[in-house]
């Protein structure tokens, strides 16, 4: 049996995306596929992760209708109006920042969705499936988001 020397990539980076409404599906697939590219990984792993705890990862479809009727579900679920702990600035005693946000719908919304998502690369390509893309999912905006993408896996000879 012959053996193959293969050379192992690591690759970290910090993707930085301004959001536009308070809710919002952002198809971050081209950017992340163009991170796979540049890394030279011909197989392994890319680890997509918010650094937020008012924003989601999740694969989906691409499809606006579709994507309408997750904002609304998500609204139906923890509807902003609704009264949450979270933003009673009287009883609340950690975490306060002086522009707090009342946000704890966002929040309860995070608390459905992942906070990462690990996919594979093979042949230098994300291995998704026909409609599959990739999306931050912004809850609590709009605002200034970044993701944490770290690609590992062989090199590409």
């Amino acid at each position: 049996m012959q053996a193959f020397a293969t050379a192992s990539a690591f690759r970290h980076a910090r993707l930085t995306l301004m959001t536009e409404r308070a809710t919002e599906f952002i198809d971050v697939t081209p950017r992340v596929q163009a991170m796979v590219k540049s890394a030279g990984i011909h197989t392994g792993m890319v680890n997509i992760q918010t650094l937020h705890t008012t924003t989601g990862i999740v694969l989906q479809e691409h499809e606006p209708l579709l994507l309408d009727d997750f904002t609304a579900l998500l609204e139906r679920t923890a509807p902003a109006e609704a009264p949450y702990h979270h933003d009673d600035l009287r009883i609340r005693t950690v975490n306060l920042t002086p522009d707090e946000r009342l946000n704890g719908h966002a929040h309860c919304r995070a608390l459905l969705l992942s906070a990462f998502a690990c996919l594979n690369i093979v042949n230098g390509r994300l291995q998704l499936g026909r409609w599959q893309r990739v999306f931050l999912v912004e809850l609590d905006g709009p605002r200034t988001r970044e993701l944490s993408v770290l690609l590992m896996g062989e090199a590409a000879q």
